[in-house]
Formats: structure tokens, C-alpha cells, sequence
């Protein structure tokens, strides 16, 4: 009850302020990203610390997947929010001549942002940084399963932004619990499908909007690339974007490869060398690979190995290390299907390997399955590409490379059916944190009596000419030979 108590209080205390009109202004929105900027130079080491203690991250992976990636969105929302506020003019029907139409964003209020643990820094502030610049009134709840970076962002928030509106409440699956029975305009939720369902389901009731970023069993489609140098940069390219985020704990990561079985066996030796280039004969030991967030995720992913017929497929890698949370770089070639690991999201450092007579075979098996976050496919041929844009369905496709879509602020992120709801960064954030409100303006001074009944025949040839007007008019419009003021 206590716990209910305080999130109620946090909530109402969220609501009056918004009330005050406070957050609309442009210079508040500015004020605060700009604090937040500052917030992450002043303590950019206290920030790879706790990660460094919450998943063993890297500087350099801290600072290219989190520091950095906030403060260009930071940046980019500072550049461009005046322009993302302005009304826009729209299009207003001849028949209500004079008239004017436009398009008017309004921040949505009390938002509620519940972050992941994989990328406790950037899930976190990246939202916020959306739901900042459209207006609103924040509670972020971080993931307790990375308790460093959740107490760092409790603790330093309060120092830079406003603590009338925006509040850091962390806790377990109870304080979740509690934070799902307030009323929310918008609820923003990263994490599990299975978690997400239960955020809907609470966000139902009050009929709150959510926006969902889950994940999905992305694949990476390589197709045959003659030139022995593009095959080997598509390899690099693939190990980076399946060990590189996390060590595989990311929801755009690649969850397994398809190439064609002539392929296969160059595949596998140039995975295990540029696994050994980029980690050193003993990954383990090289401290640039991320460890496995806990013992109840390393204890999933092991189980995930232990099927008889998985062992067999293991051709590189497979050592586990439970004291130290650790996992190695392990390739599986052809693993069954019908296995856990083929079945379920692997969000961890295990890469199958699957093999196809064809390479126009991975279509099908793609559609076969639940729609991805993400597919990449590293190809050359235009009509391959042509295919998995119109007869497969994802969040984001990525040719020639993994994991860049989400750094470009021009591009939307975002999941489709069971890999998410919604989608965010750049100007999309700040969409997804508004509401845009149709404003129409008329004058007093002339009216159009056809509109009103007694209703006679010229009355409906009166009509059917002004839509056709209206049509015409339109087209005019697009065209920029006319405006709408």
C-alpha cells in the first residue's frame, strides 16, 4: 500500500503540473534537453562504469551504443524541435471558402516510459528525450535488472531536469504493477513480447495509447557476392551486428543467418576468423565482449544448448562460464528447426546457421515465421531485393549492413505485429509523444446557403459542382499553384 501511495502521489503531483502549462513552452523543452546533454559530459565515466558493473560493456561499446546515440538525439531534438512545434497548414474544402486548415501538435500529458536492460542508458533517455520535446510530464522506471545504470538515472536526473515533471521511480515487478494501475495518456514500453501483452492489457482499461518496442528472431539473408572482399566485409559486418551490440542481447541484433549451402562452409571459417580478430584467442579473457546480464539469462541461453541435436550443430564456440555470466561466441550450423533455439528469440551471443538450396528459399522461410524487428540481407542482385521489400513484412530492412537503421534520426524505429507497436527516434519521437490537433478557422462573412435545408435541386447541383471545385482545387493545392490561408 505504501508503494500505491507514493506512485499515486507521484502521478498526481505529474498532473497538476502539466495542468500549469509549464512544459509547452519552447524554452522549457530546450532547458531541459539541453540539461540533459550536460548531464551525460558531466558523468560520462560514472555512466560506463554502471554499465560496465551492470552487463561488463566496454567504453567504446558504452559510449557508440548509449552515450552517444542519446546526445546526437539530444542534439537533433534541440536543432529541430521550434520546427516539429510549428503548426502545419493543411488543405480546406473550397466549399467553406474563406477558410483556413492546419495541423496543430499538443503534447499528450502524463507519459509513462518503462526502459530495458540491455541498453539501460539509451532506451531510457532516448524516449524521454521524445516525450521532452513534445511537452509532456514524465515517470521513467528503468530496468531493475540493471540496478547500477537504474540507480545512476535516480540519482542524476533529479540533479538536471525538472523534478516537477519528470520523476525516475525504480522497483521491481510491484512498482510495475502499481505504475500500471494509474491513468496514463501514453504508455512507452521496451522490452519482452510476454511483458508487453501485460502492458497492454493494463493500458486497455483506460484506453491508453502504447507505443511497443519488442524484438523478434531477426535474420540476415547472404546472398552470393562474387568478389571475394565484399563476401568478407558482409562477414565482418554480420559478426559485428550479432556480437558487437551487447553480445547479442539487443532486439535489432541478428538472431540467425541464411545462406546457401554451396556457402556455408566459407561462412563458418570466416566467422571464427573475425571472431578471433575481434576478441582474441580467449573472448573471455578480452574484456571487450559483454557478459551475460544474469544467472536467470544465462541460464535460459545455456538450456538453449543443451538439446542433444543443438549440441551436434555447434561448430564454433559453445564454453560457458556461470561464475562469470559468460558465454562464447558460438556458431551453430543447421541446428532443427523445430529446437528452442529456432523457436524462440536466442538475445544472446548463439548464432544458427541455416542453409538453403536456394536463396530465394529465405523467403518464404522468413514469412514463415513472426514478422522481425529487423531483416538484413547483404545482396547485390536488385530482383532479391525487390522480393523481400513487397512479399516480406518487418519492422526495417537493411541492405548491406546490420544495426544502422537505428542510428539515422531521419529513419523511424519500430517494430510490426508481434515485434512491436509504434515507432520513434528524431521527429518520430516526437510524433509519438503528441497528438496533432485539426484546427479549422472561419470568418463571419460569408455564408454558403446551399449548405442548410430547405433542400431543392439547385441546392444538389449547387453541391456536386463545389466537390468537384473542391477536387480540382486540391490538386492546385499539391501542386503549389495555390494555398490555403
Amino acid at each position: 500500500m505504501e508503494i500505491l501511495g507514493e506512485v499515486e502521489e507521484s502521478v498526481r503531483e505529474l498532473r497538476e503540473y502539466f495542468k500549469s502549462g509549464s512544459t509547452r513552452s519552447v524554452k522549457w523543452r530546450k532547458t531541459q534537453i539541453t540539461a540533459l546533454v550536460e548531464l551525460l559530459h558531466d558523468h560520462e565515466d560514472a555512466i560506463f562504469k554502471a554499465l560496465n558493473q551492470d552487463l561488463g560493456k566496454h567504453p567504446v561499446e558504452s559510449y557508440r551504443d548509449e552515450v552517444g546515440v542519446v546526445a546526437k538525439s539530444a542534439n537533433n531534438s534541440l536543432n529541430c524541435v521550434e520546427k516539429w512545434m510549428a503548426p502545419k497548414q493543411s488543405h480546406v474544402p473550397l466549399l467553406f471558402f474563406p477558410a483556413k486548415g492546419e495541423l496543430l501538435p499538443e503534447p499528450l500529458g502524463v507519459v509513462l516510459i518503462f526502459s530495458s536492460w540491455n541498453f539501460p542508458i539509451s532506451l531510457a533517455l532516448d524516449p524521454l528525450i521524445g516525450a521532452i520535446s513534445a511537452g509532456n510530464v514524465v515517470v521513467l522506471k528503468p530496468s531493475e535488472q540493471a540496478p547500477e545504470c537504474s540507480s545512476f538515472l535516480a540519482n542524476t536526473i533529479p540533479q538536471y531536469l525538472d523534478s516537477k515533471a519528470i520523476k525516475v521511480i525504480e522497483g521491481g515487478v510491484d512498482v510495475c504493477e502499481q505504475l500500471l494501475l494509474q491513468k496514463w495518456d501514453k504508455i512507452f514500453f521496451t522490452g519482452s513480447p510476454k511483458v508487453a501483452s501485460i502492458v497492454m492489457s493494463a493500458a486497455a482499461k483506460n484506453l491508453t495509447p502504447v507505443t511497443l518496442e519488442l524484438g523478434g528472431k531477426c535474420p540476415a539473408i547472404l546472398d552470393s557476392l562474387p568478389n571475394p572482399s565484399d563476401f568478407r566485409l558482409a562477414v565482418r559486418r554480420i559478426v559485428g551486428g550479432k556480437w558487437g551490440p551487447c553480445s547479442g542481447q539487443a532486439c535489432i541484433g541478428i538472431d540467425y543467418v541464411l545462406v546457401e549451402d554451396k556457402f556455408k562452409n566459407v561462412l563458418v571459417d570466416l566467422l571464427k576468423r573475425i571472431i578471433k580478430k575481434f576478441y582474441g584467442e580467449d573472448p573471455k579473457e578480452s574484456k571487450i565482449i559483454a557478459r551475460i546480464v544474469n544467472k536467470h539469462h544465462f541460464e535460459r541461453l545455456c538450456n538453449l544448448l543443451k538439446e542433444p541435436l543443438v549440441q551436434a550443430s555447434i561448430v564454433h564456440g559453445g564454453s560457458v562460464d556461470e561464475e562469470k555470466l559468460f558465454i562464447e561466441p558460438t556458431i551453430l550450423l543447421d541446428p532443427p528447426l523445430d529446437a528452442q533455439i529456432m523457436m524462440e528469440e536466442i538475445f544472446g551471443p548463439l548464432l544458427p546457421v541455416i542453409t538453403m538450396n536456394r536463396i530465394q528459399e529465405t523467403i518464404e522461410f522468413i514469412n514463415s515465421r513472426p514478422k522481425p524487428l529487423a531483416i538484413y540481407a547483404f545482396t547485390k542482385d536488385e530482383t532479391l531485393k525487390r522480393k523481400i521489400l513487397s512479399e516480406t513484412s518487418s519492422g526495417s530492412v537493411v541492405f548491406n549492413d546490420t544495426m544502422v537503421q537505428f542510428l539515422c534520426d531521419a529513419l523511424p524505429f519500430g517494430g510490426v505485429g508481434q515485434s512491436g507497436i509504434g515507432r520513434y527516434h528524431g521527429k518520430f519521437s516526437f510524433d509519438t509523444f503528441s497528438h496533432e490537433k485539426a484546427v479549422m478557422h472561419r470568418n463571419l462573412c460569408l455564408e454558403i446557403e446551399p449548405r442548410y435545408p430547405p433542400w431543392n435541386k439547385f441546392k444538389m447541383q449547387f453541391l456536386r459542382l463545389a466537390y468537384k471545385l473542391d477536387y480540382f482545387g486540391l490538386l492546385l493545392h499539391i501542386m503549389g499553384l495555390r494555398r490555403y490561408n
